[in-house]
């Protein structure tokens, strides 16, 4: 009977179901369906003019961040003069939802001089309690695949797009990203690597622009632009991903020595990753 309800609790944490909102259930299909017919009786008993508007704003969904919002991103990202002033910005940023429902904030790990950057999507239900990203299943793979090539997290910066964990592990809607999308570039710019990795769709999508799927951009070469510096750039699959389809750890290993050798090109053994010259 123990084992049961353990593996029950096991597959509810898979699921991000991993915290208690009420002490009894609530039958949210019927709190909904009650909530959608007020909404219809207060629509029918409106003006003409009033009923037009709330079909408006129902058909036009909002699809942009407000200027106002963008333009507090930007000035608060631009305005950060080191990583912890940054970090520090961003725990006050009020401009993503996500904030409300995660359990703190998920920054970044490693060396924060470093020439290997490494930026995945959003936390998930084991980074979100421990404040560090990829510490989970997908973590401790991607670690392997770290010392695989040589690096380990003393040697490569680790961050997302997104700092807070979504619900139940979602993918973080456009609106989410692009309230978030000036700190990750702000925080690129700070480490400024040598090399960013892009680990999965919503990365490299977001970040290097394309619109491909990430079996069409991995293992390919792009340019970022920070500021007026390039950055070479390399999309990855995730290692959550691998770990759902381990066949495709062949591919990945194809691209872990793809990154390999551009180290080995670009000298970074040679002077130490992390250790700058003149620093």
């Amino acid at each position: 009977m123990a084992e049961s309800l353990a593996a029950i609790l096991r597959w509810y944490a898979d699921m991000g179901v991993d915290i208690a909102l009420d002490d009894v259930p609530h039958d949210r299909f019927a709190e909904s369906r009650a909530s959608g017919c007020e909404k219809m009786r207060s629509l029918s008993a409106a003006p003409p003019e009033t009923i037009e508007a709330s079909h408006r704003v129902m058909r036009e969904p909002a699809t942009a961040l407000p200027p106002k919002a963008i333009e507090a991103a930007r000035d608060q990202a631009a305005a950060a003069q080191n990583l912890g002033d940054l970090c520090e910005r961003l725990s006050r940023f009020e401009g993503c939802g996500l904030k409300a429902t995660a359990t703190r904030l998920v920054f970044g790990d490693g060396n924060p001089s470093a020439d290997i950057m490494f930026i995945g999507e959003a936390p998930g239900a084991d980074e979100d309690r421990e404040g560090v990203p990829f510490v989970g299943r997908a973590g401790q793979l991607l670690d392997k695949m770290l010392v695989s090539i040589g690096l380990d997290r003393e040697k490569v910066y680790i961050a997302n797009v997104v700092p807070w964990r979504p619900p139940g592990n979602r993918t973080p809607t456009p609106l989410e990203t692009a309230a978030c999308l000036p700190f990750t570039r702000r925080q690129i710019e700070l480490v400024n690597p040598k090399i960013l990795v892009c680990l999965g769709a919503a990365s490299a999508q977001t970040l290097l622009g394309g619109k491909e799927g990430i079996m069409r951009m991995r293992g390919r070469w792009f340019a970022y632009s920070a500021g007026n510096t390039e950055i070479r750039a390399l999309a990855m699959l995730h290692p959550a991903y691998l770990l759902r389809q381990p066949a495709q750890k062949k591919l990945a290993w194809q691209d872990l020595r793809m990154l390999g050798k551009e180290i080995n090109r670009l000298q970074l053994f040679a002077k130490g990753i992390g250790e700058r010259e003149g620093t």
